[in-house]
């Protein structure tokens, strides 16, 4: 993509995650939970995750003994990446879609039939009672229907520039495809686990990359502040470009010193792009300030994974954690806090709960990065681990317990 197509393609996310702009559309007369596509799937990928995690914890310490579809450790990356990821990611589009195309939302029934569909994939790869292609392909539909529909909606309104945002999620959905066909005959998961990874990385640069520097000049603006940060400029293309390659390389050859000095440089020119904006200037509202500390940890991610393939710094899962629990996390609960004030009606201020959301998102992403070698746990091990557990999943509970409300209740100005 050219740098004009990257702006372009990139600069609805702000009205979408703003609330503003909407188009108009026909009365909802249905239930409030089922009006719009982030509702559903913010409260139920938040509830997911918290929960899951917490599970996880007990099979790792041996306190609990269940026979997945996969192995334990097989379970956990697929339902993080391919279960809680995809939820959010559902949110966010079918919320987008209209304000991009201005076609109805999908909503009432044939949402429910989305949600449900993505919530048997859930329960089949722990009770996989259907057999396990089954319970695979129940699993792959979501992420390819999904697809399908983005595609619909930019083929039937003629914007082809959303293309690459239905590349996006079919690149996903190939990889969730590809996760199953390696598991199910219980072979390596490593080169499915790598591409949707990237695929994430790619969208946090590109989309994190836009709301980042967005919503902070607003927020100078709306203070009378000067120096505003730029929006889009030769040297955000530049690091797109070098994240990119980067992440190509450690698809292909993810032990080669090549991919580890292409993660490296891609990962200084995604801090470089980051100190550019000036976040500390953002201290008098979280609610922009959390933009910024998540985009910081894509780049701490690139540097840290880098070093380790070059024989420095953390152990590879340690720096997976930086992406996995850092910048998804960071980045996700943003984008979730955000679009549910913007798009019920409310203020968009972060109140005492939610930067409790934001605390405890990235102390648990901070234990979990020091955490030892889960190959030969310790006692440290077991307690950094819970601790790094209780902090992350607290995060999303807490977002499902303060913003749930907000999710199932019509918006306050309807």
């Amino acid at each position: 993509m050219s740098p004009k197509e990257m702006q372009i393609v990139t600069q609805p996310v702000a009205a979408v995650t703003q609330g503003d702009d909407e188009p108009s559309f026909p009365l909802y007369a249905g239930p409030a939970w089922l009006s719009y596509g982030f509702r559903p799937f913010f409260l139920g990928a938040a509830l997911f995750a918290g929960l899951t995690v917490l599970f996880w914890i007990a099979l790792f310490a041996g306190h609990v003994h269940v026979e997945f579809l996969y192995g334990p450790r097989e379970w956990h990356v697929h339902e993080m990446l391919f279960g809680f990821i995809p939820a959010l990611i559902a949110g966010f589009l079918l919320t987008a879609m209209p304000n991009w195309t201005d076609r109805l939302p999908l909503r009432g029934a044939p949402l429910l039939a989305m949600f449900l569909l993505w919530l048997a994939g859930r329960l089949l790869l722990v009770f996989p009672w259907t057999g396990g292609p089954a319970a695979a392909a129940i699993d792959g539909a979501f992420l390819v229907l999904l697809a399908a529909y983005v595609w619909r909606e930019i083929i039937a309104a003629g914007c082809w520039d959303r293309s690459p945002i239905g590349m996006l999620v079919s690149f996903y959905a190939c990889a969730n495809i590809l996760f199953h066909i390696s598991a199910l005959p219980g072979a390596p998961t490593d080169f499915p686990e790598r591409f949707a990874l990237s695929v994430m990385t790619l969208l946090l640069t590109i989309i994190g990359g836009r709301l980042t520097p967005t919503f902070t000049r607003e927020f100078l603006v709306a203070r009378n502040m000067a120096k505003l940060p730029e929006v889009f400029t030769p040297m955000d293309a530049a690091t797109i470009l070098l994240v990119l390659v980067a992440a190509i390389a450690w698809i292909a050859q993810p032990e080669s010193a090549w991919t580890g000095t292409m993660l490296l440089v891609g990962g200084v020119a995604t801090v470089v792009r980051l100190l550019r904006w000036g976040g500390w200037r953002t201290w008098g509202e979280p609610l922009v300030l959390i933009l910024h500390i998540g985009y910081g940890w894509v780049g701490l991610f690139l540097i840290a994974l880098g070093g380790t393939i070059l024989g420095i710094g953390f152990s590879t899962a340690n720096a997976v954690h930086l992406l996995t629990t850092g910048a998804m996390g960071a980045m996700t609960l943003a984008v979730m806090t955000r679009a549910s004030l913007g798009h019920t009606g409310r203020q968009r201020h972060a109140d005492r709960l939610t930067v409790a959301i934001y605390i405890l998102v990235n102390v648990g992403a901070l234990l979990r990065i020091f955490t030892p070698n889960l190959e030969t746990p310790t006692i440290l091990t077991h307690a950094l681990l819970s601790l790094s557990a209780l902090s992350w999943s607290g995060a999303y509970l807490l977002f499902a317990f303060h913003y749930g409300p907000y999710l199932v209740r019509p918006s306050l100005d309807e």
